[in-house]
């Protein structure tokens, strides 16, 4: 079994690292929501949509950097294949008290911890972002 959430978590996280201006992963419509969060939050300059050398879909992100330095500080991947968590929307973690971002997905589809709350919702927290 394999963990694409993880997969293109890490694509994310190390591009950033080495400074890399845009990043490829694969496509999934998981992913694509997952970038577009990433880009309303403002961990990501564009999401797009292309193809990869082999003509398969794939989602090119265009990383954001704040004064030379990442604006994606930090991800960690919450639930996994082997140890799924859920949380009621009371339960949902404030990342780093609310500076980070928190992104679950839930039965309206893959949601922020502050949207969750806001609409009343619980789900399975996929990562957190800060």
């Amino acid at each position: 079994m394999s963990d694409t959430i993880s997969d293109f978590i890490t694509v994310i996280r190390n591009a950033s690292r080495a400074g890399k201006e845009n990043c490829t992963g694969r496509y999934s419509r998981m992913h694509l929501s997952f970038a577009r969060i990433l880009q309303k939050e403002g961990y990501l300059r564009e999401v797009v949509e292309s193809n990869d050398e082999n003509g398969h879909k794939a989602i090119t992100l265009k990383l954001k950097y704040v004064g030379g330095l990442p604006a994606i500080t930090g991800v960690q991947r919450w639930s996994k294949p082997g140890r799924r968590q859920y949380y009621r929307c009371a339960e949902i973690p404030r990342i780093l008290g609310g500076l980070g971002v928190g992104i679950l997905t839930t039965s309206k589809g893959i949601k922020t911890d502050r949207e969750a709350r806001r609409e009343n919702i619980g789900g399975e927290m996929i990562c957190a972002v800060w």
